[in-house]
């Protein structure tokens, strides 16, 4: 007898952790998206020396949230306050489970008075459609459009709108070429209007490598011109379109950890929520990846601290997960560090493909390592003992001349664990800007 929801599959599954590990989906896949245009490598500089196109039209659900309930949603769900959320603001929504673990995050836009855009992964769309429905809302309609089809073996795929980022030193005079003239350069995560090929399109104020950029949408009948348009437009600046191969090894740059795993395997008070989520979706199928492995579901839950999501937190309202969050102390958290890999441990990895006779280790991709939905890596001292994860990993050809094989990561933060220098390896070294905070690290190697 097929499984109804989540619940059931978990009921018959040895043990969430086993269900996860024993995934038959594959890896996560960027879909629709060419894996490159020119190749990643390229296509990674591109975003530090000149300007760069991503299309992020496909890969992300977009949740549709309308009437004066709307934000009592939000707000109920939400660890971040919407004390202050004007129209055409844009914030980074982080919504808990009662035990205070982090369900997932993306981005909420406010594009009206009474109307909201969540643009992220699957886990936190279906948080926010679950309590919409369930929860008693009067004024409130939701309209839910998921990603593309990670393999849509040809045939059409269409999405309500696309949605596109030009960022990069040279992005602001793309942007400006695209507008026929000057642009106000509106703060972080301010929203307005430009005109591309004579059609008004909407924008967010975005940024990278320290410099101004844009994130583009409108109806994704209008994709393919305007992707086009800004092609050309950027043809002058060195702009060079990010195919799904580059993309997703941005985050390396930020630290950003896109995808802890959704902490509603347990839980009495998510049993109903187990109970509406489909036994075929994402929570169901994703595939719990990596050198971490415990038998108890509840040791890869995250905390918004662990995260790096602390400053999120505000009791000014009442939400889901708050009475477990008030009782936690900051200071106790493990804090999300940036790993950088020691050079030759990790070739030893590669070289190893070319051993005939062994050992043979897993293969490391490139530009990124991740073979599932959520990816947990042993991080462990010089005793053995596991001082955290190490959750997106990869490889940063921009910064290969500092050691840039780099992980985002979660380490235990203290003065002799997931600080720089520590035990974690014997060789530190320093590396200048933003990852001078970077914690070396040794690679233990699986066959």
């Amino acid at each position: 007898m097929a499984h109804k929801n989540l619940q059931e599959v978990i009921d018959a599954a040895p043990s969430p952790v086993e269900l996860l590990r024993n995934s038959q989906i594959g890896s996560y896949i960027y879909p629709v998206v060419p894996a490159d245009f020119q190749n990643w490598i390229k296509e990674q500089k591109a975003w530090r020396d000149t300007a760069v196109l991503y299309d992020q039209s496909h890969h992300m659900d977009n949740l549709f949230l309308r009437g004066s309930d709307a934000i009592k949603l939000i707000s109920d769900t939400a660890i971040n306050s919407t004390a202050v959320f004007p129209v055409d603001k844009a914030k980074q929504y982080v919504p808990t489970t009662a035990s205070g673990h982090v369900i997932g995050d993306g981005i909420l836009f406010r594009e009206g008075e009474d109307e909201y855009v969540y643009v992220g992964r699957a886990p936190a769309a279906n948080w926010l459609l679950y309590h919409g429905e369930t929860g008693g809302y009067g004024n409130l309609d939701i309209e839910i459009d998921r990603r593309s089809p990670s393999r849509p073996y040809g045939h059409e795929v269409t999405r309500k709108y696309y949605r596109f980022q030009i960022q990069g030193p040279n992005a602001w005079s793309v942007i400006e070429k695209l507008n026929g003239g000057p642009l106000e350069q509106l703060k972080f995560f301010n929203m307005s209007t430009m005109t591309i090929d004579g059609t008004t399109v909407r924008t967010l104020r975005h940024g990278m490598a320290g410099a101004p950029g844009l994130e583009i949408w409108g109806p994704y009948a209008d994709h393919d011109r305007i992707w086009t348009a800004i092609v050309n437009a950027g043809a002058e600046f060195g702009l060079v379109p990010v195919g799904s191969r580059a993309y997703p090894s941005n985050t390396l740059e930020s630290g950003w950890i896109p995808s802890p795993l959704p902490a509603i395997y347990t839980g009495a008070e998510e049993r109903g929520y187990r109970e509406w989520l489909p036994a075929d979706g994402y929570e169901a199928t994703g595939t719990l990846a990596g050198s971490f492995v415990s038998e108890n579901i509840e040791d890869y839950y995250l905390t918004p601290w662990e995260l790096g999501y602390g400053n999120f937190v505000k009791f000014d309202h009442d939400f889901i997960g708050r009475d477990a969050l008030e009782k936690v102390e900051p200071e106790t958290q493990r804090k999300k560090v940036t790993l950088a890999w020691d050079a030759e441990d990790l070739g030893k990895v590669w070289t190893s493909l070319l051993n005939v006779d062994g050992p043979n280790y897993k293969f490391f991709d490139l530009p990124l390592a991740n073979y599932g939905s959520a990816n947990y890596d042993s991080v462990v001292d010089e005793d053995g003992t596991v001082v955290g994860y190490s959750m997106f990993t990869g490889y940063s050809a921009e910064r290969r001349h500092h050691q840039g094989e780099r992980r985002a990561a979660r380490a235990d933060r203290g003065p002799r664990r997931g600080q720089p220098g520590a035990v974690l390896d014997r060789r530190p070294r320093h590396l200048p800007g933003r990852l001078a905070d970077a914690v070396p690290v040794r690679v233990a190697a699986a066959q």
